[in-house]
């Protein structure tokens, strides 16, 4: 009767914990994902080895993509080309995305994380004689850029085509972004419907829990 009693708990247990995993897949797969940042390109906004909360229902229901927004997007056909991204092993591909669906592991390699700096029909170009970006004529007040780094080194003048988006990292010597792909289908543009969602907040390390703002761009 005791043995009966122990694997009927260990089966209850394991009920509970197979039901809390598959929860936590379907809200990370539908509603709001953890990512964890892989490199600096978003510093002094976001630090390397943090772990954010991605609001996938973001941009589901009308709402538009707005300059400012730090967004997750999947960058195959822009940023990596389509090839790279479909030669990956299928099963070792499924496997690392569900462990990264639940931030237990890096984000796909196709994935980035950059702020939105132009959106489509936006005409932007750098710089103006004092160094700023300028969008649609006006020069951008950009407070979230890393101390000490340049709105942009490198020169360009792009009007955005529309259903696209013009993305660069704050830590912009230091962000492969927009910029980059200038010569790439695209422009260095990344279509809107490749957006995953919306950075909110950061969730780890507990020292830096808070929201991510929009920057105002």
């Amino acid at each position: 009767m005791s043995r009966w009693r122990v694997s009927r708990s260990t089966r209850l247990w394991g009920a509970v914990v197979l039901g809390a995993v598959v929860l936590t897949w379907i809200v990370s797969a539908w509603v709001v994902q953890p990512f964890r940042i892989p490199s600096g390109s978003m510093e002094g906004t976001l630090r390397v080895g943090d772990r954010v909360f991605v609001n996938k229902l973001a941009y589901d229901f009308g709402s538009p993509v707005r300059r400012g927004d730090v967004i997750v997007f999947d960058g195959a056909g822009s940023f990596v080309a389509e090839s790279a991204a479909e030669d990956r092993n299928p099963v070792t591909a499924l496997l690392h995305g569900a462990a990264a669906a639940v931030g237990l592991a890096e984000p796909e390699e196709t994935d980035f994380v950059k702020r939105v700096i132009g959106v489509g029909g936006d005409h932007v170009r750098c710089c103006d004689e004092q160094g700023r970006i300028e969008v649609n004529g006006e020069p951008l007040d950009e407070p979230y850029l890393y101390p000490g780094d340049a709105p942009s080194e490198v020169g360009f003048d792009i009007e955005v085509p529309e259903g696209r988006l013009w993305v660069m990292g704050d830590h912009r010597s230091d962000s492969a972004d927009s910029r980059q792909y200038l010569g790439s289908p695209g422009g260095g543009t990344v279509p809107v419907d490749r957006v995953i969602g919306r950075v909110e907040w950061i969730g780890w390390p507990l020292g830096r829990f808070g929201s991510v703002g929009s920057g105002d761009g």
